[in-house]
């Protein structure tokens, strides 16, 4: 009898380890859908990342963090902030091991680990499994558009991280002080890391109206706000633990204080609503609403705070959608699961609907507690391991390759960097801001930019004159005569390219679908 009890509690050991969850399922799909094929491709949609490489390169050769600009004609010696010192060091390691298919695999993982982790901790807090899988993928959805290979995919993970430590400390105070932890780190991968101050704020603005509002918890209030205060100290001098110290924190006020800048860039733009990415934000936002409106117990005040701080900041610009999806959906999912166990047995609602809906609740406990019980996730470690070997062996898994991660020749221009490697070009060449990571990839130290994406190097004056001309604005082409410009790479159907061929003392030197690379005929 003994014998079969002890069978029978080593078959349940190895079917808790054995068997995948849905997390570990969905972190594996995450996984390789990100890594293979044609999301492989999509990660390296951003050229900067070319950057990254280099400059983790250079800090490796010289044992020393970059501080003055290597790769820029323009600003070359000038002071650079290379805020993102730690992941440039990393993406460096990963590309001289595994080239670029290294690369990719590590974002996916980054990615694949902050859903599921988020998933985990929905269902960790008490919302049903359909409700979280449901709330993950509009959460995937309008993050998806900045699926790429760059350091902010870091500033997600840490983000939860945060948000979870915080969350956690009112059961397990203890936990508050990893966060000083956290901040050094976060602080060295990301600018991003200002976001962990904002939260741990709201956390604080929300105990301090709690102590003076209600005059019976005040004691443990008080202790949680000494607490915090300590917390706050101690991470805000983490995050002077860093090559810069506190011109970091100066230098990141003032980037993201430029309005300039801020209305001009992209990624800091409120988000296109045309777009499925921002729609899945909108909707995110509507669920929000609904939940706390038909859940049985209010929000806490300090959610009611963070959920307002995730709405404003996606609103604000499109960079911050996936943070504020995660955000969101940690805080939204126990409600609206909520409102559904409560459905179940409201006797106002039809019987035939809540026999559904308990048959349904069932599902939902059955399938939580399983969700639970599976916590041995060998199959995303083994996933891992599969991959790390992918990428050791040029993304080949016997003799079938599966990654191939390169930069898509219709995005950029491949064959014509091909052409200048070829030629003896040292001088600077004109191109698009978004190609600049790219070039510097291609022909560093051999040739140096004009531009590149470091916007918070170039300032907002000079990228004012360099928009003139690439929009051939009046004067379009008083930067490229003061600044002695001989090459310029542009694209095919770029206004500034048609210009050229139009213009007398340009010709062109190589052209193809994607890019067009003209030389002045009497260099200046």
């Amino acid at each position: 009898m003994r014998s079969s009890n002890r069978e029978g509690k080593a078959s349940s050991s190895w079917f808790r380890f054995a068997s995948p969850s849905i997390t570990d399922i969905i972190f594996i799909v995450l996984l390789y859908s990100l890594s293979t094929g044609a999301m492989g491709l999509r990660l390296l949609g951003d050229a900067g990342v070319g950057w990254h490489i280099r400059n983790g390169e250079l800090i490796v050769q010289t044992h020393s963090i970059t501080r003055v600009d290597p790769f820029s004609y323009v600003m070359g010696g000038k002071p650079w902030y290379a805020w993102e010192w730690l992941y440039d060091v990393v993406i460096a390691a990963l590309h001289h091991s595994f080239g670029l298919n290294g690369v990719v695999f590590f974002t996916a993982l980054v990615i694949a680990t902050t859903f599921a982790l988020t998933f985990r901790l929905m269902i960790r807090s008490g919302a049903s499994v359909p409700v979280a899988v449901i709330l993950l993928v509009l959460a995937l959805g309008a993050s998806s558009i900045h699926f790429l290979a760059r350091p902010h995919v870091l500033s997600w993970l840490f983000a939860m991280i945060w948000f979870q430590l915080l969350d956690d400390s009112i059961q397990h105070p203890r936990r508050l002080f990893w966060l000083p932890v956290v901040m050094f780190l976060w602080a060295n991968l990301h600018g991003g890391f200002i976001a962990g101050f904002v939260l741990i704020a709201l956390y604080m603005i929300a105990d301090a109206l709690q102590y003076l509002r209600n005059r019976e918890t005040r004691i443990p209030t008080w202790s949680t706000l000494r607490t915090l205060g300590s917390v706050t100290a101690l991470s805000l001098l983490a995050s002077l633990i860093n090559p810069y110290g506190y011109k970091l924190h100066w230098h990141v006020y003032r980037y993201l204080t430029d309005h300039w800048l801020m209305n001009h860039i992209d990624e800091f733009l409120s988000p296109n609503f045309h777009g499925v990415a921002q729609q899945c934000f909108v909707v995110l936002l509507l669920i929000t609403v609904v939940a706390w409106n038909i859940a049985p117990k209010k929000p806490r005040l300090v959610d009611v705070l963070i959920v307002l701080f995730a709405a404003y900041s996606g609103l604000y610009a499109s960079r911050n959608l996936p943070v504020s999806c995660i955000l969101l959906v940690l805080i939204i999912a126990p409600a609206l699961s909520q409102a559904g166990s409560a459905a179940a047995v409201n006797r106002q609602i039809p019987a035939r609907t809540r026999e559904f809906l308990a048959q349904l609740e069932s599902f939902n406990s059955r399938m939580s507690s399983l969700e639970a019980r599976l916590a041995g996730h060998f199959w995303p470690a083994a996933a891992v391991f599969v991959g790390a070997m992918m990428c050791a062996h040029q993304g080949r898994l016997d003799s079938k390759r599966l990654m191939d991660a390169h930069f898509d020749p219709k995005r950029f221009p491949v064959q014509a960097v091909d052409v200048i490697e070829s030629r003896p070009i040292h001088e600077p060449i004109f191109s698009l801001d978004s190609w600049g990571g790219y070039l510097i990839y291609r022909l560093y130290p051999k040739a140096k930019v004009f531009v590149d994406d470091r916007h918070d190097l170039y300032g907002a004056q000079f990228l004012k004159d360099y928009l003139k001309a690439i929009r051939v604005t009046p004067d379009w082409d008083t930067m490229l005569n003061s600044r002695r410009v001989n090459w310029v790479l542009v694209p095919a159907e770029s206004s500034l390219a048609n210009i050229l061929k139009e213009t007398q003392g340009w010709t062109i030197q190589y052209e193809d679908k994607v890019a067009v690379l003209f030389r002045r005929t009497n260099p200046a």
